[in-house]
């Protein structure tokens, strides 16, 4: 791979112009560290999840948790709030596993090498490379899918890119050329280079690449075949009904499973298939019942197709663990999943304060 031999000095040159400048980001070219705690937080926000998605969501976060004990001490329901509508939930949780693990064996100070940081919840290799190069200055690659397509097209590797041996071979390129005096601006650069100019749908903007004059993929007219990916298994199509159900401008709510999907979140109750029946079975009188419309969300491996039932009930009784909230409610106590959004209007329109 004697294109990632050329690669640092043009790309760091190209990172000092173009970085992004995002809140838990030190300056480019600068050698400042970044704060541990605001790059751990962020890049697991990050997983799966845009950067213009993540910002107004990091904001609050730190508002409202600014150091590792602040993160370790919050209340579950508070942190699922702080989540919400990020998805993937088991992050979160994640987190404050860590955070505590950081404050039982660390003393509450982060640990400063790669091997400790891989050792907290949660932290696989990628983020425990990005805390190590962007906080502590180690030099580690972090290995993320935007770096393994920068790699993929840079050096023509036409190996599957979601292959364990293809990751583990890509990682040891980079770790070979990762300058030891700025491991942390490499990382993000590369970071920066897959999600601005690398791009993964569409055709990628090599006129603006550092790489452009060494690239295997631009120069062999190979940019739209790498990198090479095993295509993703079908989703599973479920239908559910969701039971939007209303008593005095209040919604009822009811606690998810502790295991599975979304698990530990409150929603509006909902069973694949149902039907009316269900309500009786749970021991709710419905004084008025209505169709509400569908809506559709998609999981990593699965498809939700839902329509929704509205019903007024008539009387205040609800099966154990279930609650009544009203719209305060439901903005500062209550973790809804953003697989409900589409019934989200409808709610609105029925709750009180």
């Amino acid at each position: 791979m004697k294109e990632l031999d050329r690669l640092p000095i043009p790309l760091l040159a190209w990172y000092r112009e173009n970085a992004r400048v995002l809140p838990w980001r030190p300056a480019p070219g600068g050698g400042a560290l970044g704060d541990p705690y605001r790059v751990w937080v962020s890049e697991i926000m990050l997983q799966q999840t845009r950067v213009a998605a993540v910002l107004d969501y990091y904001r609050r976060f730190m508002a409202a948790l600014p150091a590792v004990a602040d993160l370790a001490a919050v209340e579950e329901d508070r942190l699922m709030k702080l989540w919400q509508g990020l998805g993937y939930y088991n992050r979160a949780r994640n987190l404050q596993k860590a955070a505590r693990q950081i404050m039982a064996d660390h003393g509450g100070v982060f640990p400063g090498t790669y091997e400790g940081l891989l050792s907290l919840a949660g932290v696989g290799e990628y983020t425990a490379g990005a805390v190590a190069s962007i906080a502590f200055g180690l030099p580690v690659p972090a290995v993320d899918g935007n770096v393994l397509r920068v790699v993929a097209r840079l050096t023509g590797d036409a190996g599957d890119i979601t292959k364990p041996e293809t990751k583990r071979r890509m990682r040891g390129a980079l770790e070979a050329v990762i300058p030891a005096g700025a491991p942390g601006d490499f990382n993000q650069a590369m970071m920066d280079l897959g999600a601005m100019v690398c791009l993964p749908n569409g055709a990628p903007l090599c006129a603006r690449c550092p790489a452009r004059g060494f690239c295997r993929a631009l120069l062999e007219n190979r940019t739209g075949e790498l990198p090479v990916k095993a295509p993703k298994r079908a989703r599973r199509v479920e239908a559910r009904t969701v039971y939007l159900i209303f008593r005095r401008g209040r919604v009822a709510l009811r606690r998810r499973p502790e295991k599975g999907l979304l698990s530990g979140l409150w929603e509006y109750p909902n069973e694949p298939g149902g039907g009316p029946g269900l309500l009786e079975e749970w021991g709710v009188t419905p004084l008025r019942l209505e169709r509400g419309g569908t809506a559709r969300h998609v999981f990593t491996h699965i498809e939700w197709q839902m329509e929704a039932l509205i019903a007024q009930a008539a009387e205040d009784a609800l099966p154990e663990g279930w609650v009544w909230a009203g719209r305060e409610a439901l903005r500062t106590l209550y973790a809804v999943p953003s697989a409900f959004q589409g019934f989200a209007h409808l709610v609105e329109e029925h709750i009180c304060e």
